[in-house]
């Protein structure tokens, strides 16, 4: 875990995933936060895009907050018409060598509808991945 990318889509998403983090800082000698803002593929997208660039600032600067002091953080932000797609690329662009994420509840309907990002994340991930408990 020396480069680990660390996707985060809400800022209690990055609060859980810094705090699943931190007992394991040690070990770890970056950490790349990413936000991926989805493009709507040439539909309508689903809020003006300076609002959602915001929101990426705000959650990822959750992430530098809390983990700078411990550990080298960078931030970015990637754009995709798939969330998935845009964390393997980030990854892929920044030489990681894992991805870290805490899995988000929801319901099976609420996964089936949203592809299971989760599952997507640990079955198609070009590098190895580690999923951390919320707790």
């Amino acid at each position: 875990m020396d480069r680990i990318v660390v996707p985060v889509a809400t800022p209690e998403d990055a609060q859980e995933t810094c705090l699943a983090l931190e007992p394991h800082l040690d070990e770890i000698e970056v950490v790349i936060a990413v936000h991926v803002i989805e493009k709507a593929g040439g539909a309508m997208d689903k809020a003006p895009l300076e609002k959602r660039e915001e929101d990426a600032e705000e959650i990822l600067g959750i992430v530098e907050n809390r983990l700078a002091d411990e550990v080298a953080v960078s931030t970015r932000v990637a754009y995709d018409t798939d969330i998935v797609d845009g964390v393997f690329e980030a990854a892929t662009d920044a030489d990681a060598t894992s991805i870290v994420f805490v899995a988000r509840e929801g319901g099976r309907l609420i996964r089936l509808l949203s592809g299971d990002t989760a599952a997507r994340i640990i079955s198609e991930a070009p590098i190895p991945v580690v999923a951390l408990p919320d707790d």
